[in-house]
């Protein structure tokens, strides 16, 4: 008989960094980043270790942030992927957001079980994500004739795969980096 007992997490051992023991070039952006929050997140201090990973998802997530999406759009593309890529850390932290938003606690709900739910507009983001991802930019007719219907256009479809982008980095790295929750 073979074992199918899950094999244990391999431990990596990342550092979560501060602004006083982070390598030089990730300074400035922890120091920005405690100055904005009151606090340097888990994910961010352990990607401090590579300025390059803080630099870029530091400028993926702003360049994010300043598109046409609205904070409810980006809250559901981000939590899709959270799900998606299966990043504890992103889920728990994107459920905040959401309560934040003062989101009904069913769409978080349905985000986390991967469920559909009642807004054609956001349906259609959620449906959109997912397929970006498993058709790797190339939707189907059908999938891209629901998000223009949802009243999205070309530029926040472009828009959408720079979110993709920026979670990707950000799902796999905090997987990577088995960053805890605060």
């Amino acid at each position: 008989m073979i074992d199918q007992r899950p094999e244990p997490p391999v431990m990596r051992s990342f550092i979560s960094y501060d602004v006083s023991s982070a390598p030089a070039d990730s300074r400035e952006i922890l120091a920005q980043t405690l100055e904005q929050f009151g606090r340097i997140p888990s994910p961010l201090g352990r990607l401090a270790v590579s300025p390059l990973a803080l630099r870029s998802a530091s400028s993926g997530l702003s360049a994010f942030e300043h598109g046409s999406l609205a904070a409810l759009e980006r809250e559901v593309l981000a939590m899709t992927m959270g799900v998606k890529n299966g990043c504890h850390y992103c889920v728990a932290f994107h459920r905040r957001s959401l309560k934040m938003l003062a989101a009904p606690a069913h769409l978080s709900e349905a985000l986390e079980r991967g469920a559909p739910f009642d807004s054609p507009r956001l349906e259609a983001l959620r449906v959109f994500t997912l397929s970006l991802l498993e058709k790797t930019g190339d939707v189907s007719a059908e999938v891209w004739q629901q998000f223009l219907a949802a009243g999205f256009d070309r530029a926040a479809a472009l828009e959408v795969v720079v979110g993709v982008a920026a979670y990707t980095l950000t799902t796999f790295a905090n997987r990577l980096t088995q960053a805890p929750l605060d």
